[in-house]
């Protein structure tokens, strides 16, 4: 009967990750130009993350680009790219949830 069920409405957990991809999609978008910037241009983004918020943006707003941010400094100076997987849990941490990550 339950499996009825998830195929009728489908699985939350599936559900949460379409919706979340999404917002990793964003994050990927932004890739490329996150590349180009200089290391000055990508320091210079804290400052326009923080005038953004005093504008009344939200933090849910600067996310994709703050988290494109991130990615690029990660590969730039740990020589590590964070997995769109990783990203994910970094969303939920970032609403105030619980991720659990399956690692190998």
């Amino acid at each position: 009967m339950l499996g009825i069920l998830k195929k009728i409405l489908g699985d939350s957990n599936e559900k949460e990750v379409r919706k979340l991809q999404k917002t990793v999609d964003t994050v990927n978008a932004l890739e490329p130009s996150m590349e180009k910037l200089s290391d000055e241009q990508l320091r210079s983004k804290t400052d326009e993350f923080k005038e953004r918020l005093s504008r009344e943006e939200t933090l849910d707003d600067i996310l994709p680009e703050a988290f494109a941010v991130v990615r690029e400094v990660s590969k730039r100076t740990l020589n590590m790219r964070p997995f769109d997987v990783q990203v994910m849990g970094g969303i939920v941490l970032h609403q105030g949830r619980i991720a659990e990550m399956k690692t190998g």
